[in-house]
């Protein structure tokens, strides 16, 4: 036999007399396990109660049996630490699966457990249960589903079933128990039924739970019973345990869940005899609640986050770089060794107890069950261990600390001094209007928690704002979001966990009125400035899909919410980033669009599967999106609309013989072709631009249509082909140089390219293709004057001067048809048919628009800052300089209307 497994017989033998009795009860057991045959010892447990009278009797003697095999296999080192619980864990969900099928079958015979459901939470839920644990699950029954006798009422039955499991994993017999059962955590424990209708505990947790049970559900799962009716339930509340807003406040509740641990746990602080692994400082709880206050915080927007087990929690916060990986291993690795401590003091008499003995020998023998000297070694290592812990978590509770100290606010004199200080030009008038936000003028600080909360802030807030380049201008965009706010205690708390927010936070409301506007409106879009992602591009279209997406059977409602809500969250994010400057504006604009393209495949497909649900669909035909204008060339600016044509594709036979109108689509209110797609497109624009609680999406313009406005939503590809190549006008070509198929089937997609590079291909008269761009673009200057100094579309030498010579040149020459303008220019540039300055001017032209449209809306010169910011996203080392830069780059695109036109343009 392996010195290991004789080892760990012998100190079972003589440290534990719980073990020693096992095994002197299961002779055949001990013979596997003196032989060092774990695996087989374990399976001999597991098969401990095969012969037995009923289900209590043999779960009992499983327990038994595997207690003994994986106690001296932990104690040989055969079985590591996370191996020991899994199969304790998944002894649990058998036992309670067995209980509860038994307890059903007593009243209905051969029933299956359909509609009642073993929630397992805490260490059970992360399959992380101690040797000597408890089980703490939630009964849940679906009165409509659960079997019962005939004169049975559901609830009755429901009670019944939850009385005798815990009996039968519960009572003391001669062969011991199973589990000790502790219900306390259902729903409104002190007043509730033992087991609870899924309806009436969907409504507890989403109006009445507590933070606790939040905290609670990280771990939770469907463990036995109906599985598939918990795992729905689960989805059904994942909105109430994982918020999609970062919530800051919950650090406050773990805070005050601590203190009341510390206050009331009477044993020592320090490891000592008496000390509590689970409960003291530095012990296995708070390693735990470190996991577990970073997973809420930040799990509602990170899925990778939402794991069970504490050490796959620790590893994911360390991937997502929330948490040092110093950190990660350190609390890991304390974790697990505390973890074998508890299992230790546990094996000795089977006790749930978590505590040192408070005699020395009793202590020693804990120790030399673990394979240390004595008592005194083991006190010694806890001592670091904890050490490591209690700093880790203490950080994480006192946050970081800030030197400057509360400001009263009742006070005008003292703020009044401390604004004169930091340079505010009227500091007197200043302090009056800030004593103004709190005395019940501003909605949002009426409240005590409120008030706190922003005194905890206020002093590094107003250093802050007297960094702004307009300090004045400053306090009362943040004045206006602060009378805007719903509420704001939560926004109070992210700024003091977080004050490297408030900078990005005035830099918003100073220098972008539109991302100002929209956080007025949507406080929680600073959450996403949070994630180390934040300065990052986002992902492909694919990927933002995903994002947007919602599991199958979620509402459609519910659908356009979220959609709404990553689009507000990914603009805001790279608005930032723009007036940061951490990120190119031309790679901003083609992220926008990609932003764009996901929200109309999500809205396009939601909107198809609730039109068909209604009217059904028409085999063959598929409604295809085309894209136009910046739309369709890759890069959006956050003012862009969305400028689309619908399409409808058809299988061919029925267009084919004239009669297309007499197909039907197959639902319960059955439509024609042109109507259906018609209706249907309808329904994906409202999709895309009705606001919905969550606010509006995009505003759709749907005029470059065939017919424009006088024509219909919808057109089949025929009507459309039909219409480009024999009533369309230039400018409508000109429009298709930008044409991209953005949705549509494989077949539809091919055809309609196909349209388009045949009408874009057409042979053209040269002369009368020149003469329809010369009176567009005069017909537009003289509507469309531009607006301001930083108009650079409309201004003559602009984009839109530049982007009639590119579609001029693409529509004589017939190349460089590619959507995308720099493409398509560079294509010109090659082909020598304008000069090679353009590059750099088309370039510097849509940086700046891109840029402008948010920090200088209505074309404007802006605030000095903001100018600062406008010249440093567009390369540009001074905003005099950059308006040099502008000069020159229209000049260079009037040289070359010019040249290919032989018509000057009047500069400004």
């Amino acid at each position: 036999m392996e010195r290991s497994w004789q080892s760990a017989l012998e100190r079972a033998r003589k440290h534990s007399p719980f073990l020693s009795l096992g095994l002197d009860r299961q002779p055949d057991l001990v013979a596997l396990l003196e032989a060092g045959r774990g695996e087989e010892a374990l399976e001999w447990a597991k098969a401990a109660g095969t012969d037995a009278p009923d289900v209590a009797t043999a779960l009992r003697r499983e327990r038994w049996g595997m207690a003994v095999a994986l106690g001296i296999g932990d104690l040989a080192g055969a079985f590591p630490l996370d191996r020991v619980m899994a199969e304790l864990s998944a002894f649990a969900d058998r036992a309670m699966d067995q209980a509860i099928t038994a307890a059903i079958r007593a009243r209905v015979e051969d029933a299956e457990p359909a509609g009642f459901t073993a929630l397992a939470l805490g260490k059970h839920g992360a399959r992380e249960l101690n040797y000597s644990s408890d089980i703490d699950p939630i009964l849940l029954y679906d009165p409509e589903r659960l079997p019962r006798r005939e004169r049975d009422e559901p609830g009755e039955a429901a009670q019944r079933v939850a009385r005798t499991l815990v009996e039968t994993l519960s009572r003391q017999t001669a062969d011991g128990y199973v589990f000790r059962v502790d219900l306390r955590l259902r729903p409104a424990s002190e007043v509730s039924p033992l087991a609870i209708s899924f309806n009436a505990a969907l409504t507890h947790y989403e109006s009445l739970a507590l933070a606790w049970e939040r905290a609670a559900f990280i771990r939770a799962r469907a463990c036995a019973g109906d599985i598939a009716g918990g795992e729905e339930f689960l989805r059904q509340i994942r909105s109430f345990v994982w918020r999609r807003n970062l919530d800051f406040g919950a650090i406050e509740e773990i805070r005050r869940l601590t203190a009341r641990i510390r206050s009331h746990h009477g044993g020592p602080q320090a490891p000592g005899p008496g000390f509590d692994v689970k409960r003291g400082r530095g012990g296995i709880r708070e390693v735990e609640f470190f996991a577990q206050t970073h997973q809420l915080i930040h799990g509602g927007r990170r899925p990778s986050l939402r794991v069970r087990g504490t050490r796959a929690a620790l590893d994911a916060l360390a991937a997502e770089g929330i948490i040092a990986a110093e950190d990660a291993q350190v609390l890991g690795e304390s974790y697990d060794r505390l973890r074998v401590i508890e299992h230790r003091l546990q094996m000795v008499a089977d006790r749930q107890t978590h505590s040192l003995p408070t005699d020395p020998d009793a202590l020693d023998n804990v120790a030399m069950l673990d394979g240390l000297a004595n008592g005194a070694a083991l006190l010694d290592e806890l001592a670091q261990i904890t050490d490591r812990v209690a700093s880790r978590y203490d950080a994480l509770l006192d946050g970081p600390d800030s030197a400057a100290s509360p400001l009263p606010l009742g006070q005008d004199g003292v703020v009044a001094e401390r604004l004169r200080q930091l340079g505010f030009s009227d500091p007197v008038h200043l302090a009056e209007r800030i004593a103004g936000w709190s005395d019940g003028r501003v909605r949002t600080l009426r409240s005590e928690a409120a008030r706190a909360a922003f005194e905890a802030v206020f002093p590094t807030l107003l250093e802050a704002l007297a960094k702004a380049p307009d300090p004045d201008r400053a306090v009362a965009r943040w004045e206006t979001l602060l009378i805007n706010l719903p509420s704001a205690v939560n926004l109070f708390r992210l700024l003091e966990a977080r004050p490297g927010l408030m900078e990005q936070l005035v830099a918003v409301l100073t220098l972008a009125p539109p991302l100002a506007d929209e956080l007025a409106r949507r406080p929680d879009l600073l959450d996403a400035l949070i994630d180390t992602s934040a300065l990052d591009l986002p992902g492909s279209v694919e990927e933002l899909a995903a994002r947007m997406s919602l599991p199958d059977g979620a509402g459609y409602e519910e659908l356009l919410d979220r959609v709404r809500r990553v689009v507000g969250e990914t603009r805001f994010a790279l608005g930032v980033q723009l007036i940061e400057a951490a990120q190119d504006p031309l790679e901003i604009a083609e992220a926008l669009c990609r932003t764009a393209e996901a929200a109309l495949a999500v809205c396009l497909k939601g909107a198809e599967a609730e039109f068909a649900r209604v009217h059904g669909r028409i085999a063959g035909h598929d409604l295809l999106v085309l894209g136009l204008g910046r739309l369709g060339g890759g890069a959006l600016t956050h003012a862009s609309d969305l400028d689309l044509i619908y399409l409808f594709s058809t299988g061919g036979s029925a267009e084919q013989k004239g009669d297309e109108n007499s197909l039907q689509s197959d639902g319960e209110r059955p439509l024609g072709v042109t109507l259906y797609f018609n209706r249907l497109a309808q329904r994906v624009t409202a999709a895309l631009s009705v606001a919905t609680a969550e606010g509006p999406l995009y505003e759709v313009d749907t005029r470059l249509r065939p017919q424009g406005n006088q024509g219909p939503l919808s057109v089949s590809l025929d009507s459309f082909e039909r219409y480009q190549k024999e009533d369309a006008w230039t400018w409508e070509h000109m429009a298709l140089n930008r044409a991209r198929v953005l949705a549509g089937p494989p077949a539809g997609r091919a055809r309609l390219e196909a349209i388009l590079a045949e009408v874009l291909h057409s042979p053209r008269d040269p002369a009368k293709l020149k003469q329809d761009v010369l009176t567009m673009r005069r017909e537009m200057a003289a509507h469309k004057p531009p607006k301001g100094v930083l108009d650079v579309k409309l201004h003559r030498g602009g984009l839109v001067d530049l982007e009639f010579l590119i579609h001029y040149l693409q529509l004589r020459e017939r190349i460089a048809q590619t959507p995308e303008m720099v493409g398509a220019l560079t294509g010109l540039l090659e082909a020598a048919l304008l000069p090679e300055n353009l590059l750099a001017a088309q370039k510097l032209l849509i940086r700046v628009l891109v840029s402008a449209r948010l920090l200088a809306p209505d074309s404007q010169e802006p605030s000095a800052a903001a100018c600062g910011v406008l010249a440093r996203s567009c390369g540009a080392p001074s905003y005099p300089a950059l308006l040099e830069m502008l000069a020159e780059a229209r000049h260079g695109v009037a040289a070359a209307w010019a040249a290919t036109f032989g018509e000057t343009l009047e500069m400004e």
